[in-house]
């Protein structure tokens, strides 16, 4: 008798936000890849919240490809979904992707809707989370 399928497998979530110009730390409004790493690490807290009813830690980041610039002004999509489940950890594939960027050569508050959207930042990262009861 075959195991069905742990439902937790290929859950997807999803977060949206805005890069304030804040954030910038380089000419041309460039902001770290750290900015896309935390963000990572958001969107993980609200997989383990689904998928064990606990915050979780992060253990670890492997393959971070940064492809693209994330500049103050962008909109950011970030999504995670679960590739792997273990007994306490979780392998969770993430990609950020630019869904909209500030023209500030247009004028101040000028943006652009990106179709299709670039990605910027993937990784693979690995939560863990309390032992079952």
């Amino acid at each position: 008798m075959t195991t069905p399928p742990d439902p937790r497998l290929g859950l997807t979530v999803v977060h949206r936000r805005y890069v304030p110009y804040a954030h910038a730390h380089y000419a041309g409004n460039l902001v770290d890849g750290a900015y896309s790493l935390a963000a990572f690490g958001d969107v993980a807290t609200e997989v383990c919240i689904r998928t064990d009813g606990d915050e979780g830690l992060f253990a670890s980041y492997s393959d971070v490809q940064f492809l693209a610039p994330v500049r103050a002004g962008d909109v950011l999509e970030i999504e995670a979904r679960v590739t792997r489940v273990g007994r306490r950890s979780r392998e969770i594939a993430f990609e950020a992707r630019v869904v909209c960027r500030g023209r500030p050569d247009r004028s101040a508050s000028a943006a652009d809707v990106l179709a299709p959207p670039l990605v910027a930042t993937t990784a693979t990262g690995t939560v863990v989370v309390p032992p079952p009861d």
